[in-house]
């Protein structure tokens, strides 16, 4: 059951803004101060510097803390805390499953990942519980794995309340020269690509008993995760045949997750023809789960490619329109990473 929600975005620094933001069709990209290979400005979509907090005093004079850190740690300290709030008078603090950037990002600045959940920690304050939590590296997907963590920790009794949250940003220039590279990075040369962005999301999870207990609404509900794998992935030299996502389709419904066609999907595609030809795939495969009618939504035309924050904030996004009453349940949210592995979730309306 999710019971609170963060977001921050290039269209929103709360949840509040970037739902309602991307609901208009808002979009925010700017260009940028590095430049391309032809030394012509990066459009990007960055949060604005002054939206973003400071680094913690007992954080900011840390040896090895990289820029690259610094700025995914202020990322999420508002959504982090956006979710946190909601706890204020419960002394019990929740785990936290954790996505940072796909591993291969970061290559030449590895983030050491329980060093990074410890400068977390002191970022925002001990909102959280550093000894029942973890973080990955998978991109696009991981973001939605760790919800599914986070799922599994409460539906087996585990846990009674959980936070599940992604942090990315493409606001690097070693990063942006290698993607510039392999040509996909969107630029008037080439629009076979996606703008780069950044961002981070939280969700705040319960069970219905703990919800109930704190007086706390629920906003949405969550089927556990289906996982598929794609081996002819953008990385790989094996021939793409799109049975990853058709595959982590199929498995929600042996999962039960489906009690009603699916009415809106929420999609990492991020401008990239792949991930168009995927979801036609995909779709196509599965057509029987879906509602003729059903809304296709792929946020990145607003804010732009979020990474591995995209699966937390596309959960959000569609939990928040299911709670207003102007998206219909379920929801499909899905996320595809570079490296093959699919992740998709199910979001329900509250009963």
């Amino acid at each position: 059951m999710i019971i609170g929600i963060g977001m921050t975005t290039a269209v929103g620094v709360s949840s509040a803004e970037t739902a309602a933001s991307v609901r208009a069709g808002t979009m925010r990209f700017i260009e940028g101060s590095f430049l391309d290979k032809r030394y012509r400005p990066f459009t990007l979509a960055e949060v604005p510097e002054d939206a973003l907090p400071p680094i913690a005093d007992s954080v900011a004079g840390e040896s090895g803390l990289t820029a690259v850190e610094q700025r995914l740690l202020r990322l999420a300290t508002e959504p982090l805390r956006e979710c946190v709030r909601l706890l204020a008078d419960v002394s019990m603090k929740p785990g936290v499953c954790l996505a940072l950037p796909a591993a291969r990002r970061d290559a030449t600045h590895s983030i050491d990942r329980s060093a990074f959940l410890r400068r977390l920690y002191l970022q925002v304050g001990g909102a959280f519980d550093p000894a029942r939590s973890d973080a990955s590296h998978s991109g696009r997907a991981g973001g939605i794995a760790a919800v599914g963590h986070a799922v599994a920790a409460i539906r087996s009794g585990m846990a009674d309340l959980m936070l599940a949250g992604a942090i990315d940003s493409y606001r690097d220039l070693s990063l942006l020269a290698l993607l510039d590279q392999q040509q996909r990075v969107k630029t008037g040369a080439n629009l076979d690509g996606f703008i780069p962005g950044e961002g981070a999301g939280f969700l705040l999870m319960a069970s219905a008993s703990k919800a109930a207990s704190l007086g706390l609404p629920i906003l949405a509900t969550l089927s556990p995760v289906a996982q598929g794998f794609e081996t002819g992935h953008l990385e790989s030299t094996e021939p793409y045949r799109g049975d990853g996502l058709a595959n982590a389709l199929r498995q929600l419904v042996a999962l039960g997750a489906l009690d009603a066609p699916i009415n809106d999907v929420y999609s990492s595609m991020n401008g990239e023809s792949h991930w168009a030809k995927e979801w036609g795939v995909g779709y196509l495969r599965n057509r029987s789960i879906f509602d003729e009618s059903h809304g296709m939504h792929h946020p990145a035309d607003c804010y732009g490619e979020l990474g591995a924050a995209c699966g937390p904030v596309l959960v959000g996004l569609a939990a928040t329109g299911i709670a207003r009453g102007y998206r219909r349940a379920p929801a499909l949210v899905y996320g595809s990473s570079d490296d093959g592995a699919r992740c998709a979730v199910v979001v329900g309306a509250a009963h």
